[in-house]
């Protein structure tokens, strides 16, 4: 171990984190830098964190704004694969790994580490997130990931060993959730969601109104669609992360964006979660209405294929991969045409589109209308069919021949 100098770990303020800064310098002997990502998770959360990492035993402390960053070229690019994990999950904590990897390892170049530390668990994703990362960013950096190597095992563990070395901390052990916020979304997992029978009760939502709760009469919000990006919300035209601001702000207190789900883990188990996106999902409803326009059956069709397969790689952490490239590249090439107008109501949980025009739509009302037209022959269908079902048509003759 002592052949660790300089460890940049990555920094939150919470329980572990505060707990890894003294044990990185008694067990490795090394200086310790903290480095805190600002991925849009709030003043709150971010008050007076340099000086809780300086209290913990920090040299120094790098705060880096990532928050437009992570919108522009992580969150959007990911909208435009339409990428869902296992139905459900609109991947807030994992779009937000590779830029806080990302930073950090530049961080470790810029004061000269010769190391990298998380505090994620080793039951969960994000070590394996962070670490390919890492190994695509910097392979030269050792990896130091705590919970894999010491002894603590518990909330109350942590809270005493910080207590023996007089290091204050704001965490308790009545604070039973395990939290993640950004930009984008917050997570919710412990306390009574490791039970899923049990149903969550109102202190695991911290960001959404209860759709219970939620305005007795809808709200419409318009937004602007460009290449697969929205642009522009109510008219005006805003910046990537400024468009999901306002829109987090307008569908939480509609109760937008709550899901509650067990997942299946990289590592094999199985976990069970709450997210709340709210803005998050008025953005993937709106560019779903708008590939239900512009794209035909076989385009829709490859792009649930391409939404699927960036899903798993960036749940498994492998953004800086060429896959990721390969599938983004495809992606890209589908939103060429994805531009237009959504109209989207908002009301008690849920969000619908309920207008969509685009000027590239191949939707036709000439020839879509139960009404007269001229454009269509009716009596084209008869021969279409008759292919169509040829295969079919021959088994059939077939099996008749042979009695």
């Amino acid at each position: 171990m002592s052949h660790v100098k300089k460890v940049v770990l990555a920094y939150s303020g919470g329980l572990d984190t505060s707990a890894i800064v003294p044990w990185l310098k008694e067990n490795y002997g090394c200086e310790v830098v903290a480095f805190v990502a600002d991925v849009g998770q709030g003043a709150e959360e971010l008050e007076g964190v340099e000086e809780k990492a300086k209290a913990s035993g920090a040299s120094e402390c790098h705060v880096v704004d990532l928050k437009d960053e992570f919108v522009k070229s992580y969150v959007y690019p990911t909208l435009k694969t339409g990428a869902i994990y296992e139905g459900t999950y609109l991947l807030g904590t994992a779009m937000a790994r590779p830029i806080i990897a990302k930073a950090q390892v530049e961080v470790a170049r810029k004061v000269g580490a010769d190391a990298l530390a998380h505090g994620c668990t080793g039951k969960g994703n994000d070590q394996v997130r962070f670490e390919s990362c890492y190994a695509a960013l910097a392979p030269d950096l050792h990896v130091i990931a705590p919970w894999r190597e010491w002894e603590l095992s518990s909330r109350e563990s942590l809270l005493g060993y910080l207590a023996e070395r007089d290091i204050p901390c704001s965490a308790s052990a009545t604070k039973i959730y395990s939290r993640d916020a950004n930009a984008w979304h917050i997570s919710h997992e412990g306390g009574e969601l490791e039970y899923p029978w049990c149903e969550p009760t109102d202190k695991v939502w911290t960001m959404t109104t209860s759709p219970e709760q939620a305005p007795d009469k809808p709200e419409y919000v318009s937004v602007k669609v460009k290449n697969g990006e929205i642009t522009a919300v109510n008219d005006k035209a805003l910046s990537p992360f400024e468009c999901l601001d306002v829109l987090n702000d307008i569908a939480a207190k509609h109760g937008v964006g709550r899901v509650d789900i067990v997942e299946n883990r990289l590592v094999g188990m199985k976990s069970r979660g709450c997210y709340e996106t709210p803005g998050g999902t008025v953005m993937m409803v709106a560019l779903q209405a708008i590939d239900e326009l512009v794209l035909d059956k076989t385009s829709r069709s490859w792009k649930a294929q391409l939404s699927e397969q960036f899903a798993q790689l960036l749940y498994d952490g492998r953004w800086f991969t060429p896959l990721q490239q390969s599938v983004m590249s495809a992606a890209q090439s589908l939103c060429s045409t994805a531009s237009g107008d959504v109209v989207l109501k908002l009301y008690k949980g849920s969000v619908t589109a309920v207008q969509k025009r685009s000027p590239n739509s191949l939707y036709s009302e000439d020839f879509a209308t139960f009404g007269a037209d001229e454009v269509y022959n009716q009596a084209h269908a008869e021969g279409f069919i008759r292919l169509f079902s040829l295969p079919s048509r021959i088994a059939a003759l077939q099996k008749q021949q042979k009695g």
